[in-house]
Order: C-alpha cells, then structure tokens, then sequence
C-alpha cells in the first residue's frame, strides 16, 4: 500500500488535511469548561447533519457496533421483540448482537442486493396486534452489498399498522454522505460512526435518541455500564465524560460538522450523487453489473460490482494492493469472492475517483478480464463533464 494514494474502501475514508491537523492537539483537561468547548459544538453539529431539531446526541469512544449496542441495552429488556431483515453483512450482524442479547428477533430474509422489503415489514407489523415487536431495525446502507433502503418507507409501515415500536436505523454508511432526515422518517435510534461521512479516523461511536427512546430507557432491563446514555447525559451536563473522552477525535468530529455544513448538506449529498453515478458509469462501460438489484436502491456511498462467474473478484483487490498500492473493497458473506468494492464517500473528488477507476481497469486487464483500458474512465469522464461540480458552476 501506499500513502500517497487515496484509499477507495467504503470507510475509513480519506481524511482531509485541516481534520487531520485537527485531532493532532495538544491535552487538554477533559474536565473543563475548554472541552464543553469542543464537545457540545460537535453534538450540535452532528444533530444538525441528521437534520433534527430534538435529538439528543451521545458520542461513545467506539466504532458503530457500539452505536448498535447503545441503542439495544438503553431502550429493550431480555425478550423484547426485534423486527429485521437480513439483506447483508451489516444488518446479519446487528441480527446476531441481538440474539446474543436475548432478543427475540423475527428476521425477514432478504437476497442480497436487495432493499428492505417495507411491504413485508408492514404484514409483520400489522399481524403483531400485541405489539410485542419492540424495535424494527433498519439499515439505511448495506455497505457489503452498496444497497441503500427506504427509511421513510418503513416509518410508513410502523404508522400504517398503529404500531408504537422504536425505530432504530443504522446509518453507518450513509450519514454525512446521503441524505438522512432523522425528525422527518421519525427515527428513534440513529446509528453512526466517525470514520465515514465525517472523514475522520474510526474511534467514536455517534448514535441520536429520539424523545420516544429516552423515555424507552426507564424501563428497559437489559444491562449497560460503558454504552449508558443516563451516565453520559450527566457527564455532558458537567462538561466531561463518566470516563476519559477520545478529545482528539472530538475536535475533529467538531471541525468536520463544521467542514460539512459549509459545504451545505445538498451540496454534500450532490457531490456523493454525482461521483456514484460516475462510477457506475464506468461499471456499465466495463460490462459487469451491480450487486445492487435495481437502480432505485444503488448506493452513493459505496458500489459492488459482480465479476464474471468462475472469477475470484477478491484477487482484483489483492492485485491493486500489491501491484499499485491501492485500496478497494472486498466482498463479505455470501457476496465474497464474488463482488469487489469500491467506496465513494467522504473526502473524494471526481479526479480522485477517476483515478480509483483507472486502476480497477488495470487489475482486471492484468488478471484477464476483458476490459478496455480506458473504457470506464472515459464513461465517468463524460459523466462528469457533463455534470460538473456545484463550486466549478459558481466559479464559471
């Protein structure tokens, strides 16, 4: 691998210059009035990115699997009822911390490549007339497969059926990156983390409760000490943390809401638009498909494209590791070997993804596929000179 090249995994991702000088400071005392400095800065700033007004904003020295274990033990007891579909990596494994919880989950299993099915949801739903379904689980983007799902799809479901169940959504790698509307979809739990959207080094768990989970966490029986939000409510109102703070990681956290605000949210979620369909541009040009199954779930965070069957698409990757110094993507579960990935959020710019392509045409004419050099970065090139960046229309 190389330092010098941009990395194209679906997170961490690259990591701007002004964020990383930002987590580079000095110690601080993180009982002090200069840290609230820092810290309730970035808990408005992450509640303005999941566009709410009321969200309370609790940020754990984690990674999202944590961001999923705060929003079980906080709001359910041993038994609860769990709705969720199972339609990759991510949304398998949140499934399984459950069960390992004592949760009774009802998984609604979904091909891989898919959505989530909100109709089967709404059957669920409207059948559980005694309301033992608790929580519904939703992942917003399946990162293994590069499938985004309707969130307000499955608020509809819930409010269809009458059914008071929390709404819990991961949206790991889709806020800060997609458009994500906490307050609109009516979100109870919402599940990030700082290494994607917020193009920081992984590290900090970011998860917004809704008024309806807070009140959830009277009664809920399930054990937590670390992932505690009551803890941590209190440390927040003093300043501090009930433990030691990962400071560094919050002052980028702060600067990099900042970061993205500037840039505005549309703007923001434009720019990931139009470099996805550069991308997917290219993958058309290369004649391989999306994992993805149709155009209305395809990602705009990350992408993964099928390879010719018999072909072990994990050697691309390995291959541009090894030869160029380049990251993508591997395939996870029951799409590995079969898909590579290319990550497209964060930190990135049509040149850079240009660049990204150009070396996956690379690896597979080394490998021996039959791809044209230069097929899929003249497809994106078009796509992008016809779709130029908002700051290149104000500057023309």
């Amino acid at each position: 691998m190389s330092f010098q090249n941009p990395v194209f995994i679906p997170g961490p991702t690259n990591i701007p210059e002004s964020l990383r000088k930002a987590c580079d400071m000095p110690t601080i005392d993180h009982r002090s009035p200069l840290f609230g400095s820092i810290l309730h800065p970035a808990r408005d700033g992450v509640r303005q990115v999941l566009k709410s007004k009321t969200a309370q904003i609790f940020i754990f020295p984690s990674t999202g699997t944590g961001g999923w274990e705060t929003a079980l033990t906080n709001t359910l007891s041993a038994g609860d009822g769990i709705l969720a579909a199972r339609n990759g990596m991510f949304s398998h494994r949140w499934i399984d911390m459950c069960n390992r919880h004592g949760l009774d989950v009802q998984v609604i299993e979904t091909p891989w490549g898919q959505g989530i099915p909100a109709a089967r949801y709404a059957e669920a739903l409207a059948a559980d007339t005694d309301h033992k379904i608790k929580a519904v689980l939703a992942t917003h983007n399946e990162t293994a497969t590069g499938v985004k799902s309707d969130i307000a799809a499955v608020r509809r479901a819930l409010d269809e059926a009458g059914h008071p169940a929390l709404l819990f959504v991961d949206g790991v790698s889709s806020i800060g990156s997609m458009d994500f509307r906490f307050d609109d979809w009516g979100v109870d739990v919402a599940v990030t983390g700082s290494q994607k959207g917020f193009m920081l080094p992984a590290g900090l768990a970011i998860v917004g409760f809704s008024d309806k989970a807070m009140a959830a966490t009277a009664t809920a029986g399930l054990p937590r000490t670390f992932f505690d939000v009551h803890d941590m409510d209190k440390g927040y109102a003093n300043n501090a943390y009930p433990y030691t703070p990962a400071v560094g990681l919050m002052n980028g956290l702060n600067q990099a809401c900042q970061m993205l605000l500037a840039e505005g949210l549309d703007n923001v979620f434009a720019r990931h638009h139009r470099i996805a369909e550069g991308v997917r541009a290219a993958v058309s040009a290369w004649g391989l498909e999306l994992c993805a199954a149709s155009p209305d779930v395809y990602s705009d965070t990350v992408s993964a494209i099928r390879t010719p069957d018999g072909f072990n698409a994990t050697d691309i990757v390995t291959h541009a590791a090894t030869t160029y110094g380049v990251a993508f993507g591997v395939g996870l579960g029951e799409v590995a070997g079969k898909v590579f990935r290319i990550g497209h959020l964060g930190s990135l710019t049509d040149v850079m993804t240009l660049s990204g392509l150009a070396t996956a045409e690379m690896c597979m004419a080394d490998l021996g596929l039959d791809i044209r050099l230069g097929s899929g970065v003249a497809a994106a090139q078009e796509y992008y000179r016809a779709h130029p960046a908002q700051a290149r229309k104000s500057a023309a």
